[in-house]
């Protein structure tokens, strides 16, 4: 893969910055200021608040600009890819089985999408599955379509899990991103590249560890956003 270092546009930007802040809310006047940092004019800065208001991507509360309620659960679900969000692990898998069919689809689409979102991968048509490792709750379990499930699966674990994701390819991207965020000082290639680290995290499975193979780098990935996140709360701040 080859790491792409063209700048982000300028409504990129501003949802970047939105999206890497906590709380995730900032002033015009901070927007404006990192956005000139990464190279975007103030008005080009503007006009991109503008109409990410206009599309809902973003909301105007007391002077401030806030994520919208989809960008909000992005983050939300960015920070869940950054944070350790795994729990001891007993070898016990989630299993959610699709038992309603004829459906519409539009509703299978969203279906899969909502099941992809908690990191569950599918084992054949209508059969989802991950290990149970994880704090979050299993809030697709609500969904009448399906009937949910803990087991213990017969099948060595390890061949589950590579038959499941392909782990290789993931990590190998990882290294590739990692080191381009460690080489990349130019403020505008270096924001492009940590945007693509946060999304190449979103789609970490958060396997437990005796399933990985060695070398992982999603745990530098995750320190390496970390720290870059803290260089976009210092720039909004002015320090």
């Amino acid at each position: 893969m080859a790491v792409d270092l063209a700048p982000l546009p300028a409504r990129s930007v501003v949802l970047s910055l939105l999206l890497g802040s906590h709380p995730h809310r900032m002033s015009s006047a901070e927007l404006v200021r990192a956005g000139e940092h990464f190279g975007v004019p103030a008005s080009t800065t503007r006009v991109a608040l503008t109409r990410a208001v206009a599309a809902g991507d973003l909301y105007r509360e007391d002077g401030d600009y806030v994520l919208g309620e989809r960008l909000a659960r992005r983050q939300r679900r960015q920070d869940e890819a950054v944070l350790d969000a795994e729990t001891p692990w007993d070898g016990s898998w989630e299993l959610a089985v699709v038992v309603v069919a004829g459906r519409p689809g539009p509703e299978r689409a969203a279906l899969r999408d909502r099941l992809a979102s908690y990191r569950l991968a599918e084992l054949r048509e209508g059969v989802w599955t991950r290990p149970a490792n994880l704090s979050r709750p299993r809030g697709y379990a609500d969904d009448p379509v399906l009937r949910c499930f803990t087991a213990v699966p017969d099948d060595d674990p390890a061949a589950m899990a590579s038959g499941l994701w392909d782990l290789p390819a993931w990590a190998a991207t990882g290294r590739e991103l990692l080191d381009a965020l460690g080489s990349t000082t130019d403020p505008a290639p270096r924001l492009a590249v940590a945007a693509q680290v946060v999304r190449h995290l979103a789609g970490d499975p958060l396997l437990p560890a005796a399933l990985l193979p060695h070398g992982w780098p999603a745990a530098q990935m995750r320190a390496a956003y970390a720290g870059y996140q803290a260089e976009l709360r210092a720039l909004a701040i002015g320090r």
